[in-house]
């Protein structure tokens, strides 16, 4: 099996974990609050951090390089969160995916003003297309929209923010900083609104809690061996095979099924997603190939990113 094969098979394991991640996410979702729901998911990430922190060969402290963007990231981390999850619980998750599939489409847009890419005529005409098929998908006018919808944007928006930041100073910044301050930020926010919203918790329910931990950590690693393995352009796009794990759980456990202009709004999503990664893996299409490098993965701050992890591997290569 050649590596690019290779790449994209860990890749689609990796994807395939996160998929029954997301599926924990909307389970707990139907039972607890959104704060609780991030908090104790957070809480059970913090061995995972630990064990970043321990394995992270730059030396410094744990203070930001760059601040502004640190706390832009941790910021947008958080809204990110709050929405995503809020949007597995109110959507079909075949829904919720369609809408986080636009993040490549809005990192593109401001990898314009925040990174000084250069988008040319084929690259604006592939997000107009992505952002047409999202107004398939949400049918404003025709469907009834509610706050699951407007949270999913919201989070693919925030998503896409935190990736721009995460691109901008990922290689100034030590690994654990950009993994630990999104951590704390989620832990110090959620736990000041725990108070307020907390359900009594069966003890069942911890250990989904720890295992939905335990999933982001192998989601992870897969990621990262993907990248490792394959080249970008190869692995990126399996992404999108969320959206079949989307249909097939959605069937069986929440009895959704993808409706037809769902499934044509994904389709255009989809293409115009893959179209950009194509387009940003040639090497006169793109001066930072913001797309490729931040791995498209919705950012919820609460889950081990492939970006971050491989600065780790890839520092730890550089120290042998």
């Amino acid at each position: 099996m050649g590596s690019n094969a290779k790449g994209a098979v860990f890749a689609l394991i990796a994807f395939a974990i996160f998929s029954l991640h997301d599926v924990i996410v909307k389970t707990m979702g139907g039972v607890y609050p959104t704060f609780q729901l991030i908090f104790f998911s957070v809480m059970f990430s913090f061995p995972l951090a630990l064990l970043m922190l321990v394995q992270d060969p730059r030396p410094g402290t744990l203070k930001p390089v760059h601040p502004g963007w640190v706390a832009l990231r941790t910021g947008a981390a958080l809204v990110s969160g709050v929405s995503v999850f809020y949007a597995f619980k109110a959507l079909p998750l075949t829904q919720v995916y369609a809408i986080i599939f636009a993040t490549p489409l809005l990192i593109t847009i401001l990898s314009i003003p925040f990174l000084g890419e250069r988008v040319r005529l084929r690259r604006w005409l592939a997000v107009c297309a992505g952002l047409v098929g999202v107004i398939v998908v949400v049918r404003p006018g025709t469907a009834e929209l509610g706050l699951g919808h407007a949270a999913a944007l919201v989070g693919a928006c925030a998503g896409a923010l935190s990736a721009i930041a995460l691109r901008k100073v990922g290689g100034k910044e030590r690994p654990v900083v950009l993994l630990l301050y999104p951590l704390f930020g989620n832990f110090l926010v959620m736990g000041a609104a725990l108070p307020f919203v907390y359900q009594p918790m069966l003890i069942e329910h911890l250990g989904l809690f720890a295992a939905m931990a335990l999933l982001s950590l192998l989601g992870g690693l897969f990621s990262i061996q993907a990248y490792k393995s394959g080249e970008a352009v190869v692995v990126a796009p399996m992404q999108y095979s969320q959206i079949i794990w989307a249909s097939i759980f959605g069937h069986f456990i929440f009895r959704e099924d993808m409706d037809l202009w769902t499934t044509v709004g994904t389709a255009i999503i989809i293409g115009s997603g893959i179209y950009i990664v194509v387009r940003e893996g040639r090497s006169d299409a793109s001066d930072n190939h913001p797309v490729l490098r931040t791995k498209m993965r919705a950012d919820t701050g609460t889950l081990l990113r492939p970006s971050v992890a491989r600065q780790s591997v890839n520092l730890t290569k550089n120290t042998e």
